[in-house]
């Protein structure tokens, strides 16, 4: 990731923008602490596309097959014995 001083970033910010697309995303710092990010279009689509819940990605998968989901119900119930204290 490359950093860019803010007077520069806005001196060639075609610059900065065609870096971002190329490169990566594209520090602006101001009296040298990160500021801003400049990222290309795609790179903030992925970051702000919604993506499904662990139960809703898990559930899209294929049906698990009846002889593995019998076992899974056939397990044993017991939790174990409590412990002595």
């Amino acid at each position: 990731m490359h950093e860019w001083q803010l007077q520069d970033a806005k001196n060639r910010f075609s610059e900065v923008v065609r870096r971002a697309q190329a490169e990566g995303p594209q520090t602006v710092t101001v009296h040298g602490k990160p500021a801003a990010v400049v990222l290309s279009a795609d790179a903030y689509a992925a970051l702000t596309t919604p993506r499904p819940s662990l139960t809703d990605y898990l559930l899209s998968g294929p049906a698990w097959p009846d002889e593995l989901v019998d076992l899974i119900n056939d397990r044993a119930r017991d939790t174990g014995r409590d412990p002595a204290l």
